[in-house]
């Protein structure tokens, strides 16, 4: 099994109804409906794709001080089993995800993200709120 996932930044200032009056309905350069898109696929090797609202996510990894493992509660995940035994995630908090949407048939998934809220990624389709981002591991 495929997936494309992609996550979109909302702008908040986009104006539906400018783009209704001027565009017909859609968005334009001085109103665009995104701030930006991330997207990401999986080729191959795919499962089982499962989703988790208000799950928690273990963010991993190393610094010149060591090793590192901090829980994020409160994040939406979509859990991807692999046919080879690994399984990964992505991760949003909740506090900054809007929505999304999955398609089975065509195996797609868009996350959208509110844009009034800082967030930071540290890793490729994970979506952490700054006030929920360990403090160990800003930089002040």
């Amino acid at each position: 099994m495929k997936l494309s996932a992609h996550f979109y930044l909302l702008n908040d200032d986009f104006s539906p109804e400018y783009a209704e009056a001027n565009h017909n309905g859609n968005e334009s350069e001085n109103n665009p409906k995104y701030e930006w898109e991330d997207e990401l696929s999986i080729e191959e090797g795919l499962k089982e794709i499962k989703f988790e609202e208000k799950g928690t996510y273990v963010l991993q990894g190393e610094t010149n001080e060591g090793p590192f493992s901090y829980e994020i509660p409160n994040t939406f995940l979509i859990h991807l089993i692999m046919e080879n035994g690994i399984n990964t995630a992505f991760a949003i908090s909740e506090s900054i995800m809007d929505s999304y949407q999955f398609n089975e048939k065509e195996s797609k998934v868009e996350v959208f993200i509110k844009d009034y809220e800082p967030h930071s990624n540290p890793i490729a389709g994970v979506y952490i709120a700054s006030k929920e981002f360990p403090k160990p591991l800003t930089k002040e």
